[in-house]
């Protein structure tokens, strides 16, 4: 059973947004603070990449753990969800699905493909160290 009503709930679930997010939010001011420079939400890219550095055809996905499903056995934030699932788990299987695909067509168009996942903003020295290794 859900701990709060159908109509808090719903009212939860509009308020998410799929852009500006504090994860996405820590990896730009990050990568900017290493002096690199991007642009934000290609949209003529499969995806529409969060960051994107055109002159060295790489992007980056900050992907949140839950609705991107991280596989990592470490995780605490992805989990299955334990009720309704059979609204919950085609969703979040398609979005990796598709994820997926965006990366293969990324690829397949000549761009480097880096995920940040959500859990990682935590540790940010690691996290620089990652985007560094990534971008030189």
């Amino acid at each position: 059973m859900d701990k709060i009503s159908e109509e808090r709930r719903s009212f939860n679930m509009r308020a998410i947004r799929s852009k500006n997010m504090l994860p996405e939010i820590i990896v730009r001011r990050l990568t900017h603070s290493m002096g690199y420079r991007f642009r934000l939400h290609r949209r003529d890219l499969p995806g529409r990449p969060d960051l994107v550095f055109p002159s060295r055809r790489k992007v980056i996905f900050v992907h949140g753990c839950f609705w991107h499903q991280h596989a990592d056995p470490e995780c605490k934030i992805s989990r299955m969800p334990k009720s309704n699932l059979e609204y919950w788990r085609p969703k979040l299987e398609g979005n990796v699905v598709r994820d997926s695909e965006h990366q293969l067509r990324l690829r397949e168009q000549g761009w480097t493909v880096a995920v940040v996942w959500e859990c990682e903003t935590k540790d940010l020295k690691s996290l620089q160290a990652k985007i560094k290794r990534f971008l030189q």
